[in-house]
């Protein structure tokens, strides 16, 4: 049917009959829909942050990773901030020099009210040292020596050029168990005439596997003596005569324990090992001579020798450690009382005097050593125990 006017009726209003002239000279098919597009909602709800390795030495690295939770389309971007140090984009934190613990935060980029955190604990690292020297004092306690110019004048000079371990305690009364816990971390006996010959875990036994050099010069004893006392000498006070993996290996004995007189050999052709364990006798020591004279000795024999070698000179990695065994019989403070413990060199800080609180003993001491020889994992206590890198030049 027409209209007048001859326009054609549709049925369609309009607007639908335009709609469907546009399809039917396009070609689509279907049915249009006219509704409203709708996001799904998205939010952040828990961020989770993981740092590995989470106890890291001073100004080394620890990749930090964060999970991101949520609902919807949510982001997992986040932004990185620390406490101390420094952190990438990435996640790659950069530990300060300074130990203690740092906060990491990685906050969502696309919520800034949702953030998590780790914590990493950073420690001040020993650093390496090839060639390290004990020297072992005996009998004295701290407030006997530190301090006691008059008495020690040559020891309180190296105090004042090195540092000192304010907070150091001696493990056990009498010296047997300390010279056992300097080596094996632990005090296997408090018995001074035992000649036991142990066969534990030890430092000995750590560095002959590691391939580490080291020899025991002692006063008074000829060349791979493993006997009992004799003279001046007191095997109580050489611990590294009665681990098997030296007393029980005549090969190994006769190449790790000699006379005192081979240190100065040794010093002069540039042979000195890794690692240097001296044992003066009972009247350098300070254990039967007097305190002056110990004083004398160690500055003559060990300290001046040392300052002309080009390890103990600026540039070098020379480390001298002056240890004593016990203190006096009256203090039984932590087991064998106050005692001083000091470190010279060009790798120690030099002037610094202990401002942690940390209690330190002798398992620290064998820690200590570990570290600076690079021997890691130490026996018995000294795994545990804390490590004295407070008193290094950190790089």
């Amino acid at each position: 049917m027409t209209h007048p006017g001859n326009r054609r009726f549709s049925p369609f209003p309009p607007i639908v009959a335009a709609i469907l002239a546009v399809c039917t000279l396009s070609g689509c098919t279907g049915h249009v829909v006219n509704t409203p597009s709708v996001s799904p909602s998205s939010s952040v709800a828990l961020i989770t942050v993981s740092c590995a390795p989470a106890s890291i030495a001073a100004g080394a690295t620890s990749q930090c990773s964060a999970a991101v939770q949520g609902a919807g389309s949510y982001s997992s971007a986040v932004s990185w901030s620390v406490s101390a140090g420094t952190i990438t984009a990435g996640g790659l934190f950069t530990a300060p020099v300074a130990a203690g613990n740092v906060t990491v935060t990685a906050t969502s980029t696309q919520d800034a009210t949702k953030s998590g955190e780790a914590t990493l604990t950073v420690q001040l690292a020993t650093p390496l040292s090839k060639h390290v020297v004990l020297v072992m004092e005996e009998n004295q306690s701290y407030s006997t020596v530190a301090g006691n110019s008059s008495v020690w004048p040559n020891l309180n000079n190296l105090i004042n050029t090195g540092a000192l371990a304010t907070n150091y305690y001696a493990d056990a009364h009498p010296s047997i168990g300390n010279y056992f816990m300097l080596t094996t971390g632990q005090l296997l006996t408090t018995d001074d005439s035992s000649t036991t010959v142990w066969n534990v875990d030890n430092i000995a036994r750590r560095m002959l596997a590691a391939g580490v050099s080291f020899k025991v010069y002692a006063e008074g004893i000829p060349q791979g003596y493993v006997g009992g006392n004799t003279g001046l000498y007191l095997i109580r006070h050489n611990p590294f005569a009665m681990l098997s993996d030296v007393a029980s290996n005549p090969q190994v004995a006769n190449q790790v324990i000699c006379p005192f007189t081979q240190f100065a050999a040794d010093l002069a052709n540039g042979t000195l090992p890794r690692f240097s364990f001296i044992v003066p006798d009972v009247n350098d020591d300070a254990h039967n001579g007097t305190p002056q004279q110990a004083d004398t000795w160690l500055q003559a024999n060990v300290v001046a020798p040392l300052s002309h070698d080009a390890a103990f000179q600026p540039g070098g990695d020379g480390l001298l450690i002056v240890d004593f065994d016990e203190a006096l019989e009256t203090d039984t403070t932590d087991g064998g009382g106050h005692v001083v413990a000091t470190f010279w060199g060009p790798i120690v800080q030099a002037g610094h005097v202990q401002t942690s609180t940390t209690v330190y003993q002798h398992e620290s001491m064998l820690r200590t050593v570990m570290e600076a020889l690079q021997l890691p994992n130490p026996p018995g206590n000294a795994a545990t125990a804390p490590s004295m890198a407070e008193f290094f030049v950190q790089k």
